[in-house]
């Protein structure tokens, strides 16, 4: 699939025509670069209590290469059997106001935003793999003028379900041994530092060429799982964020203190029909003793993103970009991702 050989106008217009923009589209399920391509389509129009948004950056995330690639299979009940219902990917927002709907006060056009197009009740009709995006006013703030487009895009969705699994969901606090698994991914980078700010003892689970990189990002103990299982490890730990699922959550919560918090954060490895689907749901509904397994959502409410903005303007927080790809190179850059070695954020810019 490739690029319409025209260049394009996004503002143009051809009588009652809907102005049009480039956007990465998907063509059924697949490798990235096989169902991925750069097409010309309409740009969103923004409702009353919505913003349209001229794209600057953008991320990728989890949620995107799963519905790339559609497996585990069972997936596609919820995306679409044939190929995915919406055909642009990506959620997260760094861009420039374009225009406002009617009820939009707080907001106009040339504002720099961030934002979020995520939310688990509502399949999105827009993607942010694109020019154009268009999202509830609700989910943008002013994006700081210390991050640039690509900090803030990359923050979004890994450091908002960071922020809340730690913060909000493991009550982390001075004094707590927090236990982050897969610290060196995106998600995972943003934990480490959180909890350090809050107080906690950290100890991250990465890869040997990851273990000085986690170490600099403040954890007080590394441990390499290629060369240590951590599950079988005597040390207990009052919160645990899993972000790789690549053990059986029972094991994990034998490493939990007594009324400890297991936090499951990915969907494991496997494939096939339902690939690690019933690992991730006895993860989820699973009791261990005295402990709690609780999962933690991203919910980019103004609130959350305002309080991650805080911790990234202040330098207690870093965004930890490992590559920027254009967005002729999206499928590139979700491929990326997919291999599952990202040591921090993958970043769309446009």
């Amino acid at each position: 699939m490739s690029a319409s050989a025209n260049a394009i106008t996004p503002d143009a217009s051809d009588g009652d025509r809907r102005p049009t923009m480039q956007a990465i589209v998907q063509r059924g399920y697949g490798l990235p670069e096989q169902v991925l391509g750069l097409a010309d389509v309409d740009r969103p129009a923004p409702g009353d209590d919505d913003v349209l948004i001229r794209m600057r950056a953008t991320s990728v995330n989890t949620p995107d290469w799963l519905a790339v690639t559609g497996v585990p299979y069972l997936l596609r009940l919820q995306f679409g059997i044939a190929g995915p219902s919406a055909p642009v990917r990506g959620s997260d927002i760094a861009g420039v106001v374009q225009s406002v709907g009617k009820n939009v006060t707080d907001f106009r056009p040339g504002d720099e935003v961030l934002g979020s197009l995520w939310d688990n009740s509502a399949k999105s009709s827009v993607g942010t793999f694109a020019q154009y995006t268009v999202a509830p006013a609700s989910r943008l703030i002013t994006k700081p003028a210390a991050l640039s487009f690509e900090e803030a895009a990359a923050a979004v969705m890994s450091g908002v379900t960071a922020l809340l699994a730690i913060r909000d969901v493991g009550r982390t606090g001075p004094g707590k041994r927090v236990l982050i698994n897969g610290a060196s991914g995106g998600v995972g980078t943003f934990a480490v530092q959180i909890a350090k700010t809050l107080g906690a003892h950290v100890t991250g689970v990465c890869s040997t060429r990851n273990a000085e990189f986690v170490q600099a990002l403040g954890a007080d103990e590394v441990i390499d799982y290629t060369r240590t299982d951590h599950t079988r490890g005597t040390r207990r730990y009052d919160v645990i964020l899993d972000n790789v699922l690549n053990h059986p959550p029972a094991r994990t919560a034998r490493l939990l203190a007594s009324g400890g918090t297991l936090i499951p954060n990915s969907v494991g490895p496997g494939r096939g029909l339902v690939g690690s689907l019933p690992r991730i749901v006895r993860a989820k509904t699973m009791r261990w003793g005295s402990t709690d397994v609780r999962t933690a959502t991203c919910l980019p409410t103004r609130e959350n993103l305002g309080d991650l903005a805080a911790l990234l303007v202040s330098g207690d927080v870093k965004v930890i970009i490992e590559k920027s790809y254009p967005l002729t190179e999206a499928a590139q850059a979700v491929a990326h991702m997919l291999a599952h070695h990202a040591r921090g954020n993958i970043v769309i810019t446009m």
